[in-house]
Parts: structure tokens; sequence; C-alpha cells
């Protein structure tokens, strides 16, 4: 029987190239994101389309029941919506934080809830968070990024624990810089920041769209992230982590290293780029 993936957050980048990786292997596809004509496309190409804005309980439990009214099942869920919201923390307004969290963190938990009853039932499914390689290593500037990805890691350690006897696998897929226009919107919410005047030495670091996440000429293809999550979702046994790009790699190898050296690598990188 032809397995069924849903997946948030498919207009573009990752999630996009995510939805065409599962379409080629033959599943049933469910693009999702905030606005069905971001996804006409690949509603051509073959998949099952949705809006679905992930802050939306109803909006939630509407997609969710759909898809299991006209599948039966959901083998997977890649739980892929969500950008940054960057700046120095004094910066950052409590109301910004939360629309941060609630995208980040709360959406991913809303569908998680909304998954699992019919995962435990069948006894078989994969959850895939996306998250970053922010979410191991944060830097000054990415707090509350960084923090809502932290947060979705804890939360996945702890469900992969609480979901293994119900045959259930929990994946987190952590990517460096990816070239998509993930740079972009991060620059967009910089308006939402109440600059204080005391972090233009950090500002100048940010403003600069490699640091912010296309990753220049270190920045790996979306597709290279979709081929991960897909290959964790066919997998019998998947890695409960899989960092994606060299970078990733090298970024979560510095989390070995005393906290002092972290900060001074910082500072040296703030001090070359202004």
């Amino acid at each position: 029987m032809t397995k069924t993936a849903l997946i948030t957050g498919s207009s573009s980048g990752i999630g996009r190239a995510t939805a065409v990786d599962f379409l080629r292997r033959e599943w049933t596809v469910y693009a999702t994101a905030r606005d069905t004509d971001d996804v006409a496309d690949l509603d051509e190409a073959g998949c099952e389309t949705a809006e679905l804005d992930v802050t939306s309980d109803a909006d939630v439990e509407r997609v969710v029941e759909r898809v299991v009214s006209e599948t039966g099942r959901i083998d997977c869920l890649v739980n892929n919506a969500g950008y940054a919201q960057y700046g120095p923390t004094e910066d950052v307004p409590v109301d910004a934080l939360h629309d941060q969290f609630d995208v980040n963190v709360y959406g991913p938990h809303r569908l998680t809830r909304a998954v699992l009853p019919h995962m435990r039932e069948r006894e078989q499914g994969t959850v895939v968070n996306v998250s970053s390689v922010q979410g191991r290593v944060a830097s000054g500037g990415t707090g509350a990024y960084s923090g809502s990805k932290h947060a979705l890691e804890a939360m996945s350690d702890a469900l992969r624990q609480e979901v293994e006897d119900h045959g259930v696998d929990v994946v987190v897929v952590e990517p460096g810089p990816v070239a998509t226009r993930f740079g972009a919107r991060a620059e967009s919410e910089f308006d939402r920041l109440e600059r204080s005047g005391a972090y233009e030495g950090l500002y100048a670091v940010q403003e600069d769209t490699n640091v912010l996440g296309s990753g220049g000429d270190f920045g790996v293809h979306p597709s290279e992230v979709a081929a991960v999550i897909a290959d964790a979702a066919c997998a019998s046994d998947p890695n409960p982590r899989y960092p994606v790009g060299t970078l990733a790699s090298v970024m979560i190898a510095t989390r070995h290293l005393p906290d002092r050296w972290r900060d001074a690598a910082y500072r040296l990188v703030r001090w070359v780029v202004t």
C-alpha cells in the first residue's frame, strides 16, 4: 500500500524539495502551506495540497482529519514550517519572541499531537522535525531562533523515548546553511526589532546574508536536505539526528569545545566582518 507523508511549509526551500522527493519515491504527498497558491505547481505535479497555518489549531485538525479520511494513514509527518527571528536578545520584543516559538515550537507540537494517535493505532510512523545547526550551537544575535530550535530538539529527544514502544520513530534533521530564501525572510524580521543602539557591530555581522542562512558557497541545496528527510522516513531504524552538510557537522562538533573558545571564535568573526 502506498505510504503517505504530510509536510508543512511546502511553499519553498526544504519543504518544497521534500515534497518533490517523496513524490519521486511514489508516496502520497500532502504538501501544505499558508497559501495554496504557493503550492499550486506541486498540485499539478501530483501532490495533494492544503492550506495549513501551523499556528492554527483548527487548520491542523482539519488537515490531519482530511489526510486520515482520504488515505487511512500518515506514515511520515515532516515538521518543516519555520522562520528565523534574529537580533540581539534585548532588542527582540516579547511579541516577536512569542511568534517565533508559535511557529517553530508550538506548530510542530500541534501537528505531532494531532498525528500521533493515528500512528500509535497503526504502530508505525515517523515524525521528522526539521531543526538547524543553530539548535545545537547558539551565537550572538540568534537567541530567539536558536532558543526555538533548542526547544524543538529537547522535545524531540523526549518524544523519541515516549513513543518508542508504540512503533513510532522521531528524527531531528539539522541543516547548516541552505541555499534558500531563508536569509531574506530573516532580514525582513529585523523590522520588528526595537534597536537599542548598543549592538550595531552585531547587526553588521547579521546583515550579511551569508551569515543569516543562505550560506553562499557553503550552503547546501534544499534537495540534499530533502533526500535526508525522505531517507529517514524510509529507514526501518533511522538515526535520532542527521546533520546535513559539512559545515553543519563542523559547527556541531564545536559544541565539545570550551565555551570560552567558542566565544573567542565568535569575536574573531565579528572583528573580521566589521
